[in-house]
């Protein structure tokens, strides 16, 4: 399949250390034998959870942002395959899919002499190319029944995979029918104005396609939100936030009311739970932040939505090793690798 690469038990474990005595995530995870026949593959797995990479930086640069999210994808494998299992977490309900590969694109964007202007409507053009190939991905795993988690890239993502998640569960393509909600942990609101599809407005073209139906975001900095969006989620009943400000600043409540109010907000239906990593403090992201929450925050967040939800996704997005101007940061991996681990232990439980 085009600009989707699968893994097999070999690719696994090349990056897997095995070790005497100890059983790693890697030995344990399931993956898809027929690649020819992988849907019908899919469906008859006994795995609720599919993890899959969309290592890409081309939303984030469509959104003038510094490129490198693409580069979080392979640390956090080499993280996540190598935890122990165990009575914690054994990793037989995990389906490692594989990831996409929009390198291609990229070239041909980045070898083209454009000036900045066109290069940036190349990148936004090429987000659409992306969002239909990962609608139908994330559409597939869905309707199989299984909860789809994923492991970004940029936030421009969360789009195709609230489209592809709503169609999936509801097995419709009238818009009405095909609605699921979002709680996103995020610095930014992500509803920036629909002028060409970026790491910005995902939750935008969401909402006005009809696949969003309500949207909890906590978190945002109050410095960064443009006068219009915030008078837009005012005017919006079916959008509900929280300031980092009113939280960790003003004190209005605190970290885990915030969760606890967007978890009741959202509460109706299937809800996706998005993670922006430029919300963590001193993550490398293409919004890097000093002042952000913590990592064990971020696991608190995770760990509350996940058994408290009506799970229909995880997505982790924005997260880098490496950023395009030099800065890196092997850590992001293994925080991402924390993330989807306490993730998945919390929904089991709940």
């Amino acid at each position: 399949m085009k600009h989707f690469r699968f893994y097999s038990k070999e690719d696994i474990l090349s990056i897997t250390r095995v070790r005497r005595f100890e059983t790693k995530l890697g030995e344990r995870v399931r993956f898809i034998v027929n690649t020819q026949n992988w849907q019908e593959e899919l469906s008859q797995s006994d795995a609720k959870y599919v993890v899959l990479g969309i290592p890409e930086d081309i939303g984030v640069k469509a959104n003038q942002g510094k490129g490198g999210a693409e580069t979080a994808w392979l640390p956090f494998l080499h993280s996540f395959l190598n935890i122990q299992s165990n009575d914690f977490l054994t990793g037989d309900h995990v389906l490692l899919l594989g990831h996409f590969d929009f390198g291609d694109i990229k070239f041909l964007i980045d070898s083209n002499a454009y000036n900045q202007e066109e290069q940036i409507n190349a990148y936004r053009h090429a987000v659409n190319i992306i969002d239909e190939h990962v609608e139908n991905i994330i559409k597939v795993i869905s309707a199989s029944k299984k909860i789809p988690i994923v492991i970004g890239g940029g936030h421009n993502n969360a789009y195709p995979i609230i489209k592809g998640t709503a169609k999936g569960l509801y097995k419709a393509e009238v818009i009405p029918l095909a609605q699921i909600n979002c709680i996103n942990l995020d610095a930014q609101t992500d509803l920036r104005p629909a002028e060409g599809r970026h790491s910005g407005n995902a939750f935008t073209y969401a909402e006005e396609d009809g696949y969003l139906g309500k949207y909890a975001v906590i978190g945002i900095h109050e410095n960064y939100v443009p006068q219009n969006v915030l008078m837009k989620m005012h005017d919006n009943p079916f959008v509900q936030y929280n300031s980092y400000e009113d939280i960790f600043i003003h004190e209005r409540l605190n970290f885990i009311q915030a969760v606890a109010h967007a978890t009741g907000f959202t509460e109706d239906t299937y809800t996706g739970i998005d993670l922006d990593l430029d919300s963590i403090e001193y993550i490398l992201s293409s919004a890097l932040t000093p002042s952000g929450v913590t990592a064990l925050r971020a696991r608190q967040f995770i760990n509350f939505t996940a058994t408290d939800c009506k799970v229909a996704y995880l997505h982790i997005c924005e997260g880098a090793c490496q950023l395009s101007d030099g800065r890196k940061d092997e850590t992001t991996g293994k925080l991402i690798s924390y993330l989807v681990s306490d993730f998945i232990k919390a929904n089991d439980a709940s």
